[in-house]
């Protein structure tokens, strides 16, 4: 009999561990059918916001050695309301909406946008590098965290989930405060602050100045802290960050993750790539004797 792929996180089943991480063509349902098909458990959206954002204007984007990017899109999305428009047609797919906000309100306003769509669950984005009075502004006000997550929790029947990132404060102090407040699950971690600069005019190269890096270059670091989270707190854990091949999944579950997520690798290998992480964690698994992802969550921590 073959391994079976399916992982829990919280009360979401899914048939697959690897995930569309945010960020990455997150705005269109025909889009997210096709992943599902191709192999995605489930998709996360592009962070929306209570209205439409239009984001920073070029350069947002810019590649780096060794399979990176620093991106500062600016979180330009088409608000909930409308985003709630264009999913409200969805059957099959388990979408995970992502939001950002600033305050409760925020959080409530949108929630109620989307009480009439078939959510899997709402990642609450806590970390964006690059936007100001959210994101980590609002991860490291640990107060915060805690009344958005309860508003959320107390809207939705949904799993909840806390993204977390690398701010200016401790980002376990974070997820002990998501996890207090009832929090599903964390996602751990975003992209990490980081900047390039064009040595022939001598400025910044994104309009921004700052913007995220994801990637390869940040696999280490976002390994590192799944495994610290899990060694602290009893939670699904979602491992986000550089992820690129079957080795790089499996490394994230033995690390404490229940699931995975992955976009920037998609820019080399487009929806393959679900397929090809899925095929092999399965031949892994066959070859080790693990007959579920649950058997695996964590090994690595073993003394």
């Amino acid at each position: 009999m073959k391994p079976s792929l399916s992982t829990s996180i919280g009360s979401l089943t899914l048939e697959r561990p690897t995930i569309l991480a945010s960020g990455i063509l997150g705005i269109s349902l025909d889009v997210f059918q096709r992943l599902h098909k191709a192999g995605a458990g489930g998709v996360v959206t592009k962070s929306l916001s209570k209205e439409p954002w239009e984001g920073y204007p070029n350069p947002t984007i810019f590649s780096v050695k060794g399979g990176g990017w620093i991106n500062a899109v600016g979180l330009s999305n088409p608000g909930a309301e409308n985003f709630a428009e264009m999913i409200r047609p969805n059957e099959n797919v388990p979408i995970i909406v992502s939001l950002v906000g600033s305050v409760e309100e925020d959080f409530e306003y949108m929630i109620k946008k989307f009480q009439d769509c078939k959510v899997a669950a709402y990642e609450l984005n806590l970390s964006c590098p690059h936007v100001a009075k959210v994101g980590l502004e609002v991860g490291d006000d640990t107060e915060l965290v805690s009344k958005i997550i309860k508003k959320v929790k107390s809207m939705s029947d949904a799993p909840v989930i806390a993204k977390v990132g690398l701010g200016s404060t401790d980002y376990l102090k974070t997820v002990d405060a998501a996890v207090s407040a009832g929090a599903d699950a964390i996602t751990a971690i975003n992209t990490i602050r980081a900047m390039a600069i064009d040595v022939e005019v001598e400025r910044p190269i994104l309009s921004n100045k700052i913007g995220g890096l994801s990637g390869t270059p940040i696999k280490p670091v976002a390994l590192r802290c799944v495994y610290e989270i899990s060694s602290k707190f009893d939670i699904p854990i979602l491992g986000c960050g550089g992820i690129s091949t079957w080795e790089d999944a499996v490394e994230f579950i033995l690390a404490g993750a229940s699931a995975v997520q992955f976009g920037s690798v998609m820019g080399d290998h487009w929806d393959e790539v679900f397929s090809e992480i899925n095929n092999g964690i399965e031949k892994f698994m066959e070859r080790k004797g693990y007959s579920t992802i649950g058997e695996m969550i964590g090994r690595a921590k073993r003394s």
